[in-house]
């Protein structure tokens, strides 16, 4: 079979931005994988809809203002947080405890030096691991950032699920994610829900031509009129289990949201569609670089935002000492300073 050359990936040697590294918490906290591992494998037993939910604060985390963390912080006096935000409203609340949880533990084991934003990738690969996928590498150092995007900045920065691929394009290609990315990446909907509103424009008033008669007519038994409030899964195949299903639901017409079923439809992508419906292994393989290359979008690294001692608020602004992670070895700086996101002319201890 010929692979369609945008599916070709650096496979072997993926660079990674400048400040993180692939062991970057070796002395400082080497329990961290079996410790946030051990305790998704119980919390995903207890509710297995919850790795799609954890997954999807990654995405949500990093196409808005990169990923630093910022759609865990609350809102404060200065404006509602990123949560509040219509595209983050069905962000799951289990969702965000879950990773105040592993921060808590992590913290509680190795001290506070690992982020909310690392805690936030590491998860996210066990709940595509822990539901079947690949155990892909995360590199690590990732500082949290102190500040959360606007609401207007969120609702411009995260595509809708009634998006086509024309106009998912310039979301993906503005982050350095090219169009092999976005479809691998949109494998992600391999497991989660989806609610009515999201995709009733293809039931009413009239049926998208492009979805399957059956289907359609199974959705229309949850989604009986275009008020209904249902969800359903979004992979009608395996919902519970990380493969290569979504995409052959594509194949058959059976995608549940405009922004999938228009990756098979449109003639740029189908090919990339095709394939990985094809080859289970091969898709399992590329969306594990795919998400390392997202991981990294505009990270903050080095003396740059802080370790959060609480995932959804900033720390303190008070002087303490730093402890820097870097390939391994430990550093510490009671004098590093950074500006203050509150005042630029106020300089404060880093944390």
């Amino acid at each position: 079979m010929v692979i369609s050359p945008l599916l070709v990936h650096k496979s072997k040697a993926q660079s990674i931005a400048r400040g993180l590294s692939w062991n970057f918490y070796n002395s400082s906290c080497p329990q961290l994988v079996p410790i946030i591992r051990n305790q998704l494998r119980i919390v995903f037993r207890n509710d297995p809809t919850l790795p799609a939910a954890v997954l999807r604060l990654h995405f949500h985390d990093c196409f808005v203002q990169g990923c630093d963390g910022s759609v865990l912080l609350d809102g404060s006096a200065s404006g509602p947080g990123e949560k509040n935000a219509p595209p983050n409203l069905t962000l799951r609340p289990e969702a965000f405890a879950t990773i105040e949880a592993l921060r808590r533990r992590v913290h509680q084991v190795c001290g506070q030096v690992v982020s909310c934003t690392d805690i936030v990738a590491l998860a996210a690969r066990e709940s595509v691991f822990l539901s079947g996928g690949s155990n892909y590498r995360v590199p690590l150092g990732r500082r949290d950032g102190t500040n959360f995007a606007t609401i207007d900045q969120v609702l411009n920065d995260l595509p809708f699920p009634q998006a086509n691929v024309s106009s998912l394009i310039p979301f993906f290609l503005s982050r350095n994610l090219s169009i092999t990315d976005m479809v691998t990446l949109s494998g992600a909907h391999s497991i989660g829900v989806s609610n009515c509103s999201s995709f009733r424009e293809r039931l009413y008033p009239n049926q998208d031509f492009t979805m399957d008669q059956t289907f359609a007519t199974t959705l229309r038994r949850i989604c009986p009129t275009n008020t209904s409030t249902r969800g359903t899964n979004l992979d009608v195949l395996t919902p519970r289990l990380f493969d290569n299903r979504y995409f052959v639901n594509l194949v058959n017409r059976r995608g549940l949201l405009t922004s999938d079923q228009d990756l098979f439809t449109d003639a740029r992508t189908s090919p990339i569609v095709t394939t990985y419906a094809r080859r289970p292994l091969f898709f399992l393989e590329q969306f594990g670089l795919a998400m390392i290359k997202m991981g990294q979008i505009n990270v903050l690294t080095g003396t740059v935002g802080e370790i959060r001692a609480n995932c959804a608020a900033r720390n303190a602004r008070t002087a303490t000492s730093t402890m820097l992670e870097v390939d391994g070895r430990r550093t510490g700086d009671s004098n590093i300073l950074i500006p203050s996101t509150d005042n630029p002319q106020l300089w404060v201890g880093a944390t």
